[in-house]
């Protein structure tokens, strides 16, 4: 009734929907990064689409079922192999215990979500199953996942009868999309210190072209692309910041903050991607 760890991925973590309603004692709400992937992987195993899941990055984990499981598969698409037969993200696979999971070439995405039917038995840490690395708290033993791993299962499952011998069995649906594949266009509403930009840095947010720098991670997204700048030198004490917004950094480039972003910060606030779109951007790979 659990899932071991043959050998730990890039950053494999347990994350949910989030930590919500403690930004105000500096504890960032954090959970998926692709809330939408995230979701869709939970649905197709008949969860809730908050139940905690298993959020990897490329090079991904290993792994080997202890147990019968239903399990799905969502975002990124890094090539999955079920006893080294090739299956689909986005469609529900039956697994008979013993079987392995691991991962060939990314195909696209930066993010995939395995989701199994249940949802893992973990203790919550402020209401949220998501894991805060920096605090060390939360999903499993506040960290990402190590070679030797074992994460259980809450509910146990005999999926023998609908195996009928075989090793595993792709359901036969699917959700439809490809969530690892953004179009590109990112919309945003504007900050509080908007207004700082003078116009030609206004005119160049919207219609330039931004490329993800190398050094972005669950805290941040750093752009790439034409400098911008204030109309004065203007300075911050401090301001909130949420998840989306997007801060003017003092070399003229722009840093995106993500799920595990800080909630306070010192940069003028010029915009805020909205919520709807964090799911793709978080799936666009550096360069």
């Amino acid at each position: 009734m659990s899932l071991h760890v043959l050998k730990a991925g890039l950053l494999d973590s347990i994350q949910d929907n989030g930590r919500w309603g403690h930004t105000h004692l500096g504890i960032n709400p954090g959970g998926a990064m692709d809330m939408v992937s995230m979701q869709t992987a939970n649905f197709l195993v008949g969860n809730n689409g908050d139940t905690p899941v298993l959020e990897m990055h490329f090079p991904a984990p290993e792994l080997r079922l202890e147990s019968d499981a239903l399990l799905a598969l969502s975002g990124g698409d890094f090539s999955p192999l079920v006893n080294d037969q090739p299956v689909r993200v986005n469609t529900p696979v039956l697994l008979r215990s013993g079987a392995t999971i691991r991962f060939a070439r990314l195909r696209s995405g930066v993010r995939c979500y395995l989701a199994v039917h249940g949802g893992f038995d973990l203790k919550p840490w402020l209401g949220s199953y998501s894991t805060n690395l920096k605090a060390r708290a939360g999903g499993w033993q506040g960290r990402a996942l190590r070679t030797g791993d074992t994460l259980p299962f809450r509910q146990a499952a005999d999926l023998r009868h609908q195996l009928k011998g075989a090793g595993h069995l792709a359901l036969p649906w699917s959700a439809a999309g490809d969530p690892g594949a953004p179009d590109g266009l990112f919309r945003f509403c504007t900050g509080p210190e908007y207004d700082w930009l003078d116009a030609p840095s206004k005119k160049l947010l919207e219609t330039s072209e931004w490329q993800v720098n190398a050094h972005s991670d669950r805290m941040a997204c750093l752009l790439n692309g034409p400098t911008l700048r204030q109309q004065q030198p203007e300075s911050l004490i401090s301001g909130a910041t949420v998840p989306g917004t997007i801060q003017l950094l003092p070399s003229g480039r722009l840093v995106v903050l993500m799920a595990d972003g800080q909630t306070t910060g010192g940069y003028p606030r010029i915009g805020n991607i909205i919520s709807a779109d964090l799911p793709r951007l978080a799936q666009v790979a550096p360069g």
